[in-house]
């Protein structure tokens, strides 16, 4: 588990995470997780995910490129670390997005390290997510946000998900960009791969209030660790 520096990105001793108070009552102490789903209170959770989504992407784009870089690479001897020996492994990462961690060097490495590399495609809005191999040299095209993604590539199913995150909680859950895409695909996926989330340490919360239709990761990678459930 690792240490998280958790005033940052606060305004003030009262905007303690962002957390709005009208919710605390329904947290499950243990969890993190509403108790009710009131439909006002749900509202509310959605109210609350889009302003801290805000916060922490504008957060991580203040981010100077140079220090963006040196953070990737702490992030990829941390993922080293964590996944040991990937040979015979389906990695899917991503390519990054408004202030993402930049792991295409580790990406491009799979295939030396006797993996095989793969990207997400957007598919449709509210739809799973497609993986498709991808490795260095081979062409890509502008997909959904002009995110680039494999032009040719095979369809497969991962042993391993790195998935990006906007904010994290320290029972593992990722709060994503809002599109569910990820939530989604893990949870019609055949089998259930390895997930990782990975991000900056700053945009650690104290809960992202998960519900029903989260799906937690198996460890959070920054660049000052890794954290597990």
């Amino acid at each position: 588990m690792i240490a998280h520096d958790n005033d940052a990105g606060r305004d003030g001793p009262d905007d303690d995470y962002g957390s709005p108070a009208c919710m605390i009552h329904l947290v499950d102490p243990a969890s993190g997780a509403l108790s009710d789903q009131d439909p006002r209170q749900q509202q509310d959770l959605k109210r609350w995910r889009s302003v801290e989504r805000e916060r922490l992407v504008a957060l991580r784009r203040a981010i100077p490129a140079e220090e963006r870089r040196g953070l990737s690479d702490r992030i990829a001897r941390e993922l080293d670390r964590l996944l040991g020996d990937l040979s015979g492994k389906t990695v899917a990462a991503y390519l990054p997005f408004r202030g993402e961690p930049d792991l295409r060097f580790w990406i491009e490495g799979l295939s030396v390290r006797g993996a095989i590399a793969a990207l997400p495609v957007v598919v449709a809005p509210r739809s799973p997510l497609e993986f498709r191999t991808w490795s260095r040299g081979e062409p890509l095209r502008p997909g959904v946000w002009t995110i680039p993604v494999p032009a040719g590539g095979t369809l497969v199913t991962p042993d391993v998900v790195i998935a990006p995150v906007v904010g994290y909680d320290a029972a593992c859950y990722r709060l994503g960009h809002g599109g569910g895409y990820y939530d989604r695909t893990l949870a019609a996926l055949p089998r259930r791969p390895r997930i990782v989330g990975v991000g900056y340490e700053r945009l650690a919360l104290r809960t992202i209030y998960p519900q029903t239709y989260d799906v937690p990761t198996d460890a959070i990678v920054t660049e000052a660790g890794v954290s597990t459930r």
